[in-house]
């Protein structure tokens, strides 16, 4: 069986290279490809000088015939080295990503959503002719509607400090000491912030999973993914930015311990049944449980139910219909009394049995 080429930088066509991995292989594509900016002529600052645009020749096309066979090229190939359940990231600007997005959906690929990358610090409108463009998008699709996607969902939350993670980020573009330079000059132009890459990697993939990107430039993908514990496979044409991305990488190390990682999703945590607690006496018959403001109570049952002066069922049924409420999470409604005076949520107790589980 063919071994990928894990943590390397291949030099040469995209196209070829990926044909020339083992299909189904990799976990995760992440693709930056050229925007095809169509730009005509110099942008000067209000000062006269010049900015320093996308004017390399890796970004122009004779047509847009020219970029939709390039487009379809490459994701054909990205397709055919994904792995069944495996997804692909694409980022672009109005420029380009409404065609990318047509061509994926041609493919086979399965639309899960597109997300704005903000920019909190973007380039200005110099000439005043147009709405400053503070934003670009990125699209994330499954190989096909069948696959089962890797999202970390938890991960996201906590990240987002406890708040379910929105498909618009906020992140600024990449600038001082992130952004590589040759000779006092930027390496590359279109240099994407490490932060949007590991937000991506973080929400999408697993350790030690295979993360590939066919336009690897100066190797921002391949840094977040070391950071995290995944491996990468770059693929670049342009000798300079391999260099480049090879010494960026190379003296870059993970989290010593993979269990830093990982963020536990509840969704994979064994159930525990109220009732268990009630077995294992955490939580004793005829015990009173109180709300957070203390306004209801309501009685243990030996069968793991509640009872309260109006109503009987689970923790959830009567957390809810004591607060006339449509539904209510009882393991965070409804709090005991470890010590005198001290109250503390029954999901401590759930949490203690989990623990017990696994270490047992």
């Amino acid at each position: 069986m063919q071994k990928l080429p894990l943590n390397q930088v291949l030099e040469g066509d995209c196209v070829e290279l990926m044909n020339g991995l083992p299909p189904g292989s990799v976990d995760l594509v992440f693709a930056d490809p050229p925007y095809n900016l169509q730009l005509q002529g110099d942008l000067h600052r209000p000062d006269n000088s010049k900015v320093d645009a996308v004017d390399d020749d890796w970004d122009k096309f004779a047509s847009f015939a020219d970029y939709d066979r390039f487009t379809r090229n490459w994701l054909k190939a990205a397709h055919r080295v994904l792995k069944p359940d495996g997804a692909l990231w694409v980022i672009g600007s109005y420029h380009n990503i409404f065609r990318v997005g047509a061509i994926l959906q041609d493919l086979g690929f399965w639309m899960l959503n597109d997300v704005v990358w903000r920019k909190s610090n973007p380039m200005p409108n110099f000439k005043g002719t147009r709405f400053a463009n503070a934003h670009e998008t990125l699209i994330w699709c499954a190989k096909s509607k069948e696959s089962k996607v890797t999202f970390n969902y938890d991960s996201m939350k906590a990240l987002n400090e406890g708040l379910q993670m929105r498909s618009d980020w906020t992140l600024p573009i990449c600038n001082g000491g992130e952004r590589l330079k040759v000779n006092g000059e930027k390496a590359h132009p279109t240099q994407k912030p490490e932060a949007l890459l590991y937000r991506v990697l973080m929400a999408t993939t697993r350790p030690g999973e295979v993360v590939l990107d066919p336009f690897f430039g100066t190797g921002t993908t391949g840094a977040a993914a070391v950071r995290l514990g995944r491996h990468f496979i770059g693929l670049e044409r342009d000798n300079d930015y391999a260099n480049l991305a090879r010494a960026r990488i190379s003296g870059l190390t993970q989290a010593a311990e993979t269990e830093l990682l990982i963020t536990p999703s509840k969704k994979t945590e064994p159930r525990i049944p109220f009732g268990i607690l009630v077995e294992r006496g955490l939580l004793m018959p005829g015990q009173v449980l109180v709300s957070p403001d203390k306004r209801h109570t309501a009685r243990v049952r030996a069968d793991g139910t509640l009872i309260s002066d109006r109503h009987r069922g689970s923790i959830h049924q009567v957390g809810a219909l004591v607060q006339g409420a449509p539904a209510c999470n009882g393991w965070t409604y409804w709090f005991f009394e470890p010590k005198k005076g001290k109250l503390a949520p029954i999901d401590l107790l759930r949490q203690q049995v989990r623990d017990e589980m696994v270490a047992g």
